[in-house]
């Protein structure tokens, strides 16, 4: 299928498009067939492209290895009030684990400051884990103290929250997502149920509709066997509910638990790209986005790969390089996937600094998660937009370099993204603002 011709391979993406592609710097050219089997790439292309190599070389291996940390997750707790079927934290810490205090809280978010006094940009914190707001008053108050000096976010199955929370995060100006995974209160309550035995949509809606089109929410929806055949369905319910983003992240197998709710390849691919699709139709007819977030970092991933902020589809993925878990007990962790796996902990905030856990053995291992060293993957032309995530996924299968459990399922969203770019749909798939802060760098 591929043809190697100096440096670019010549990839099928339809009937009426192929790529001209540089797997190793993301260089791309759409060229149209023409009811040609035979396209050969156009002398100016190659042209192009030579001009163009060396630096996007430089640029890829620098977004590669040297991006700085820039995050860090914060699980002040490690209970939770919900009981999701695929959740990664095992379910014997979420019913019995311990809780920050607000002076090791305190604590920590001082260290963070102390790290970072150097940085240019504020770094971000999310509250994140099982359900922070279990610890809501230690964390509300640590935004009011620091939200001068770090950017906040917070993850919420909403359970807890209340109308007089909406307005404190509103006015600090946080980040906040919050999880439903369908339009429907049975199907929801299916995957996110709680620990009562019913389920998180009535307030998960509630606290949606409180927070008024808010820009800074966004709702994550995890895609699984019980949701996949309502993607669609659930856009235009977030759509007339005013939400600019959602996130359909393909449910992660860390503990074995999620297997047995984890959608085919092939299903869930058919069923983002029928999202995606609603979500065009719905911003073109009534001029308001909304975008599906992990899609539209695929696309990012492609037109401006240094640009990505989601940093689970480059390999090495960001785990441990450009953000961490700080976990309830204090243990730094490289993702909060790994929150079963102590054996990867850095050391502990507590006590040890940021820089030591970023230097640690632990971090070091799960940086050397590279596609160059995935079989399947070395020799993939997408490897440097999918990343072949996740390294605490593959460990808690068994082998950390085992290729992407979603294999099929990213090449199937990759080249669909190719599609839409040929056809210049662009505009309809990512943010209006991260659009308009994007300039071309080489254009044929």
């Amino acid at each position: 299928m591929n043809e190697k011709q100096r440096g670019l391979s010549l990839i099928d993406i339809d009937r009426d498009w192929q790529l001209a592609l540089d797997p190793d710097n993301v260089f791309w050219s759409m060229l149209p067939k023409n009811g040609d089997s035979n396209v050969m790439l156009p002398e100016d292309i190659m042209a192009l492209y030579k001009s163009q190599q060396e630096h996007l070389d430089t640029e890829m291996h620098n977004f590669r290895f040297n991006e700085p940390l820039n995050c860090i997750y914060i699980d002040p707790t490690d209970r939770c009030n919900a009981n999701c079927p695929y959740c990664y934290i095992p379910s014997d810490l979420r019913k019995n684990g311990i809780q920050m205090t607000g002076e090791e809280l305190d604590k920590a978010l001082q260290k963070i400051v102390e790290h970072f006094k150097e940085a240019k940009k504020n770094p971000v914190i999310v509250f994140h884990a099982a359900e922070p707001l279990l610890v809501k008053d230690i964390i509300f108050d640590a935004i009011k103290k620091y939200h001068k000096k770090l950017f906040f976010g917070i993850q919420t199955n909403a359970l807890l929250l209340e109308k007089n929370d909406v307005e404190f995060l509103k006015k600090y100006r946080t980040g906040v997502g919050i999880s439903l995974d369908a339009p429907d209160a049975v199907i929801n309550n299916r995957s996110r149920a709680t620990t009562k035995g019913n389920g998180n949509f009535d307030k998960a809606v509630q606290a949606i509709k409180w927070f008024k089109g808010y820009e800074g929410l966004n709702v994550i929806s995890t895609v699984n066997k019980f949701n996949v055949s309502h993607l669609s369905e659930h856009v235009k319910f977030l759509h007339k509910l005013k939400i600019p983003v959602v996130l359909f992240n393909p449910v992660r197998v860390t503990q074995k638990p999620s297997l047995q709710v984890k959608a085919d390849d092939i299903v869930m691919a058919k069923a983002l790209i029928g999202a995606v699709e609603t979500a065009m139709a719905l911003t073109k007819k009534t001029g308001r986005q909304i975008v599906v977030g992990n899609f539209a970092n695929i696309i990012i991933a492609i037109i401006a790969p240094t640009a990505r902020r989601m940093m689970c589809d480059i390999s090495p993925c960001g785990a441990g390089r450009t953000f961490l878990t700080v976990a309830a007990n204090g243990d730094m962790l490289p993702c909060g996937e790994f929150t079963g796996y102590r054996e990867f902990s850095g050391g502990n905030i507590f006590k040890e600094s940021i820089q030591k856990a970023l230097d640690s053995k632990p971090f070091k291992l799960a940086r050397t998660r590279m596609v160059e060293r995935i079989d399947e993957c070395a020799a993939c032309d997408f490897r440097h937009i999918c990343g072949s995530p996740c390294p605490a996924e593959m460990y808690g299968r068994g082998d950390l370099y085992r290729k992407a459990e979603f294999c099929e399922f990213y090449k199937e969203m990759i080249k669909y993204a190719f599609k839409l770019l040929a056809e210049g749909k662009l505009e309809y798939v990512i943010r209006k603002e991260s659009l308009d802060q994007m300039e071309y760098e080489y254009m044929y």
